[in-house]
């Protein structure tokens, strides 16, 4: 082998490294909790641009994925998908999204 071509390998080795190490990796769970006897994992959160108390939330609690719902953490209630208005149950998941991430 040349010079040349040691110097090829070189530098395609530093740019493969450069790429392997520039893409990013997509999380697993924002953030995983035992909250009193169940684990509860927030999987996606975005928090509401024009009502900063409000969440929108997927969960799963003790590994049940739950489908997308919005945590009102004003008036301790959430909406599910199918629009219905159900209150925070005592030490589920709304208590833990507003009282970890509403500071």
């Amino acid at each position: 082998m040349t010079n040349l071509s040691i110097g090829k390998y070189i530098i395609l080795l530093l740019i493969s490294l450069i790429f392997l190490f520039a893409v990013a990796r997509p999380a697993a769970a924002f953030f995983c909790r035992n909250y009193n006897g169940n684990k509860i994992c927030i999987l996606s959160i975005k928090r509401s641009a024009k009502y900063h108390w409000e969440y929108r939330t997927e969960v799963s609690i003790n590994d049940v994925r739950k489908p997308l719902e919005i945590y009102n953490c004003r008036t301790q209630e959430k909406i599910k998908k199918n629009g219905k208005i159900v209150k925070f149950t005592s030490n589920g998941a709304g208590e833990l999204i507003c009282s970890v991430l509403d500071k």
